[in-house]
C-alpha cells in the first residue's frame, strides 16, 4: 500500500511547478514589453496562439486522462508502467503525424515562418511532457528541481541575449527551448518508478476515452485561445492582441496560484473514487471551495486597487489601455478557480465525459458568438466580455450536474467572510494609495498592506478555514522540530 502522501505539501509543490511554466515570461514581461515594443508582443500571442491548437490536437486528451489512469492504479507498479507506456505511444503517433501537418502549413513560407519554424520545438516539448504521471502518483516534488534549474537558465538568457526588437526569434527560441529541456529531464525519474517498456501493448483500449477527453478539450481552448487569434484576424492589429495579451499574463499568474490545488485533489479524488469513498470526495471538494474564495478575493479586489500603479511600472509606456482591460479580466479568477472544482476535480476524475463535455461545448459557442459579435464592435473590450460570460455560462451547466454533490450553498456559504474582507481591505486601500506616489516602493507597500489587512480581517471574525489551514502549519513546524 502507497503511503498516502500530504495535500497541503502536494499543493506547495505544484504550486511552485505551475508558476515554473509561466514564470519566464511573467518576470520577463516588463523588460520585454520594453525592448521589442507593442507590435512584436502582438506577433509573439498571435504565433503561439496558432501552434496551440496543433498541440492541443496532437496531445488529445493523454495528458488528463493519464493523470487519472495513474491515478486509479497507484498502488499498483505493474499496472501504471502499462498505462504509461501505452499512452506514450499514442502521443508520439499523434505529435508526428500533427508535426508534419504543422510543419507543411506554416514553416515553409509566409509573413511570420521564420517564428513558426521555431515553435516546432514546442510541439517536441508537449510531445515529451510527463507531468502528468507525476501528477497521478501525487509526486509533485520532483518535478520541481529540474525545472527550477531550466527556467533559471532561460530567464537569464533572456536578460543577456533580447537586447532590441530585432530580438524577437531569440525570445521564441528561449521559450521553446527551456520547455523542451524542462519537459526532458523529468524522464531521468521513470527508471526509478516505473518497469521497463511493455512489450504487448494494448493502445484500442484507451483511444475511446481518450478522444472522449479530447473534445472538451477542444473546447477549453476555443475560448482561452481563440480570442487572440480573432482579434488578429478581425481587426488586423497586432497592437489589440498584445493589449489583450498583456492584460492576461498577470491574471492567469494569480489564476494559477488558485488553481493550483486542481491537480493535488484531482488525483485524490480520482483515487477515492476507485476506492468509492463518497465522503472523502465530498471533503475535499469542499475545501477547494473555501480554498479558491480565500485566495481569489484578494486578488481580485488587489489588482483593482492597485492597477493604475501596477501596469505603468510593470509594463511600461504605451501599455495604458491594459489597466482596464485586466481590472475587468479579474472576474475570471473566481469562476475559472470554481470550474477547475466542479469539471476537472470532479466530473473528470469519476468518468463523467459526457457531462463534463457538455459543459465546456456551452461555454466555447458562447465565446465564439460573442466574439464575432462584439470584437468588431466594441474591439479588445468585447473578447474580455466574452471570456468572462462563456465561462460562468460553463460553471453554471456543471453546476447543475454536479448539483447531488456541491450545492449551491456551498459555494455561496463560504464567500461571505472573503468577499467582506476582501471590500474593507479594498476600501482602506483606496484612501491609503491617495498619499502615495506611482512607484515600486509604493506598489509593494500597497500589496503588503492589502494583505496584512485581508488576513487581520478574516483572523478577527474567527474564519474556521484560515485557523484550520494555520494549525496544519504550525503542528507541521512542531513535528519537524521534534524529529532534530
Amino acid at each position: 500500500m502507497a503511503k498516502k502522501k500530504s495535500v497541503a505539501k502536494n499543493y506547495i509543490y505544484n504550486l511552485i511547478y505551475q508558476l515554473l511554466t509561466i514564470i519566464t515570461p511573467l518576470i520577463t514581461t516588463p523588460y520585454v514589453a520594453r525592448v521589442l515594443g507593442v507590435k512584436n508582443n502582438g506577433i509573439y500571442g498571435y504565433t503561439l496562439s496558432i501552434l496551440t491548437y496543433f498541440v492541443l490536437i496532437a496531445s488529445l486528451g493523454t495528458a488528463m486522462y493519464g493523470q487519472r489512469e495513474i491515478a486509479y492504479v497507484q498502488d499498483d507498479k505493474e499496472k501504471q508502467s502499462r498505462v504509461f507506456w501505452e499512452i506514450n505511444y499514442i502521443k508520439l503517433i499523434s505529435f508526428l503525424i500533427t508535426g508534419l501537418i504543422y510543419g507543411l502549413l506554416f514553416c515553409i513560407s509566409g509573413k511570420y515562418a521564420i517564428y513558426y519554424r521555431i515553435l516546432l520545438f514546442e510541439l517536441f516539448a508537449n510531445m515529451i511532457d510527463i507531468s502528468w504521471y507525476f501528477q497521478g502518483i501525487e509526486e509533485f516534488k520532483k518535478t520541481v528541481v529540474r525545472n527550477t534549474i531550466v527556467k533559471i537558465i532561460g530567464l537569464v538568457l533572456i536578460f543577456l541575449l533580447v537586447k532590441t526588437r530585432f530580438d524577437l526569434w531569440k525570445y521564441f527560441l528561449i521559450y521553446v527551448l527551456a520547455d523542451f529541456l524542462g519537459n526532458l529531464s523529468l524522464w531521468a525519474y521513470v527508471p526509478k518508478y516505473l518497469s521497463k517498456n511493455v512489450k504487448e501493448k494494448n493502445l484500442k483500449k484507451h483511444l475511446k476515452p481518450i478522444i472522449l477527453l479530447f473534445l472538451p478539450q477542444i473546447a477549453i481552448q476555443v475560448y482561452a485561445v481563440l480570442d487572440k487569434t480573432m482579434i488578429g484576424q478581425i481587426l488586423n492589429d497586432m497592437n489589440s492582441v498584445a493589449y489583450y495579451d498583456q492584460s492576461q499574463k498577470i491574471v492567469k499568474a494569480l489564476l494559477l496560484i488558485v488553481c493550483a490545488m486542481s491537480a493535488v485533489i484531482s488525483s485524490r479524488v480520482a483515487n477515492s473514487y476507485a476506492k468509492k469513498n463518497y465522503n472523502e470526495i465530498k471533503k475535499n471538494l469542499k475545501g477547494s471551495i473555501s480554498m479558491v474564495w480565500l485566495l481569489a478575493v484578494p486578488m481580485i479586489f488587489g489588482i483593482i486597487a492597485t492597477s493604475n500603479v501596477l501596469v505603468p511600472i510593470y509594463f511600461g509606456p504605451g501599455y495604458e489601455k491594459v489597466i482596464s482591460l485586466m481590472n475587468w479580466f479579474t472576474i475570471i479568477i473566481i469562476v475559472i478557480g470554481l470550474n477547475n472544482i466542479t469539471g476537472i476535480q470532479y466530473l473528470i476524475q469519476v468518468e463523467k465525459q459526457k457531462e463534463f463535455t457538455t459543459s465546456v461545448t456551452v461555454g466555447a459557442l458562447v465565446n465564439v458568438i460573442l466574439n464575432f459579435i462584439l470584437i468588431s464592435k466594441i474591439g479588445v473590450e468585447g473578447a474580455i466580455f466574452s471570456s468572462i460570460v462563456s465561462e460562468i455560462c460553463v460553471l453554471a451547466v456543471q453546476l447543475f450536474y454536479t448539483r447531488d454533490v456541491i450545492k449551491i450553498k456551498d459555494i455561496i456559504t463560504p464567500s461571505c467572510k472573503y468577499l467582506a474582507s476582501g471590500i474593507i481591505m479594498y476600501i482602506l486601500l483606496y484612501f491609503i494609495k491617495g498619499y502615495l506616489n506611482i512607484s515600486i516602493v509604493s506598489l509593494m507597500i500597497e500589496i503588503i498592506i492589502g494583505a496584512i489587512i485581508y488576513l487581520l480581517v478574516l483572523l478577527l471574525i474567527k474564519d474556521k478555514f484560515l485557523y484550520s489551514i494555520l494549525n496544519q502549519i504550525l503542528n507541521s513546524i512542531k513535528i519537524k522540530k521534534g524529529t532534530k
